[in-house]
């Protein structure tokens, strides 16, 4: 536990009136600050600053939960879809412990997750494919 960590003193029972589901690896709950009606978080239990690199065991359960919990949501709050996602390292959030975003979406919503796209040559492509597949290797 990191006392410093919103989300792990939220596992130590502050504020667990927004807690929609937990077990042994993970916690879900309502964002206090949400982008939409049902805009939940889950984390894994233990404070881990980044699935990417945290134990498979880890991220399997934290993604079964979310699994889990939007189906829960897709029940109870009849949304037209969801958007979910995760971001790492500091410069894309306030809070460095792990945590996947899942949020009801809406025909009417106004939330915009929008990417700025952009297309590659085809040198740049294989060099990336490349370079990726030599790590894997």
């Amino acid at each position: 536990m990191d006392e410093d960590c919103p989300f792990c003193r939220l596992l130590e029972g502050e504020q667990d009136d927004r807690v929609v589901y937990e077990d042994a690896r993970t916690i879900a709950f309502l964002d206090e600050n949400p982008a939409c009606v049902g805009h939940t978080l889950v984390v894994p239990t233990a404070h881990r600053p980044d699935l990417l690199v945290a134990d498979v065991e880890t991220t399997t359960a934290v993604f079964e939960t979310v699994q889990r919990v939007s189906s829960a949501m897709e029940t109870a709050l009849e949304p037209d879809g969801f958007s979910v996602f995760y971001s790492t390292g500091s410069i894309v959030g306030q809070v460095e412990h792990a945590h996947v975003h899942l949020l009801p979406r809406y025909e009417d919503d106004d939330i915009s997750l929008s990417l700025h796209r952009t297309t590659l040559t085809e040198e740049v492509e294989a060099d990336l494919a490349e370079r990726i597949r030599a790590e894997l290797s």
